[in-house]
């Protein structure tokens, strides 16, 4: 009986973990990942911005960021210009914390599995590195509460 009750409790921390937080909208600019809320604090450098509000909407140029539309996804078009705003691959953040290249990243409970996933470094608010399955991945949230 105590087995099964600790590998239920296991498993709802696990799912706990790793749940999405819906009230994030993310965004991405030339094959970068943002928030709205990101670009909404700097409206002098966006060019024009469309809103996708399903994933079976998205162009084809979007379709590899499905996993993030689960609220929409918004791609921003930046001014010429304005393009040099920091931007780190999640490979680069892993290695930072210890962690190898390829471990998946979970920023407000969506997992990231592709190393090479380019971020705005605005959306790194907090990093923490957490047990996942057994196994160290950071958990990143987009704003500071």
């Amino acid at each position: 009986m105590k087995k099964i009750l600790y590998s239920f409790l296991l498993f709802a921390s696990a799912t706990l973990f790793a749940q999405k937080n819906t009230a994030v909208k993310f965004a991405v600019a030339n094959d970068i990942v943002g928030t709205v809320d990101m670009f909404s604090t700097r409206q002098n450098t966006v060019q024009s911005m469309n809103v996708y509000k399903t994933a079976g909407n998205l162009p084809q140029n979007l379709k590899k960021f499905n996993y993030l539309a689960d609220n929409g996804l918004t791609e921003f078009k930046i001014k010429k210009g304005y393009e040099g705003l920091d931007r780190v691959t999640l490979a680069q953040v892993n290695e930072q914390y210890g962690l190898a290249k390829n471990t998946p990243v979970f920023i407000e409970g969506y997992e990231f599995t592709n190393p090479d996933t380019k971020v705005y470094s605005d959306i790194l608010a907090k990093i923490e590195v957490k047990d996942y399955n057994g196994k160290k991945s950071l958990f990143i949230e987009t704003k500071v509460k």
